[in-house]
């Protein structure tokens, strides 16, 4: 859904930035609920508050920004939730048939690809111009094993959750102590 927002959105609209993007995907993620819906909310704010109606002053103007929402969130929510319906509806009789469970392995790996693909794009136009710095590999490396982990071994993801933060305040922790190390190298080299 997210590289779908995104290229409807950022790329073909212009209502927001990339920046403002990747910056509206930490908030999603980060408050109660589905990234969708979170997401639908604050485009549609920003889009309402952007392109206020002319009439000033007015009640329709101050809700205006309200409105983009509820719209926004409706046609985020609506056509997925009648979509998922219609075919849990015709899932449910034909769920035992082999095509079908062979179908539906199929499109597993489909579906890791579309959350793997926009997630490394969006990781390469982050602010960081050296993405894969300071233990960057490291940590991509431990997201493939992690995957595995829990696919293959039968890993808990709380396990792995645990690991993830563990890895990564280790990285950043030993990144930045190199960086200090490399500052102090530098200016004791180059005394003013």
């Amino acid at each position: 859904m997210l590289p779908l927002i995104q290229r409807e959105v950022v790329d073909y609209r212009h209502w927001i930035g990339e920046t403002e993007f990747l910056n509206m995907i930490a908030l999603a993620q980060a408050a109660p609920g589905l990234i969708a819906v979170n997401s639908a909310i604050f485009i549609g704010y920003q889009v309402g508050a952007k392109h206020l109606p002319p009439t000033k002053g007015r009640v329709l103007s101050r809700m205006y920004p309200y409105l983009t929402v509820c719209a926004a969130v409706l046609g985020a929510v609506l056509p997925s939730f009648v979509i998922i319906l219609a075919i849990a509806m015709v899932f449910q009789q034909y769920s035992s048939l082999p095509s079908v469970e062979a179908v539906m392995k199929g499109v597993r790996p489909a579906v890791v690809a579309l959350i793997a693909a926009p997630l490394l794009r969006m990781a390469m136009k982050a602010n960081n111009p050296k993405p894969f710095r300071d233990g960057g590999i490291l940590l991509l490396s431990w997201s493939l094993v992690a995957a595995l982990l829990i696919w293959l071994a039968g890993v808990s993801p709380v396990y792995i959750i645990v690991a993830t933060i563990v890895l990564a305040l280790a990285v950043t922790f030993i990144g930045e102590r190199q960086r200090t190390m490399k500052a102090n190298d530098t200016s004791g080299a180059n005394p003013k």
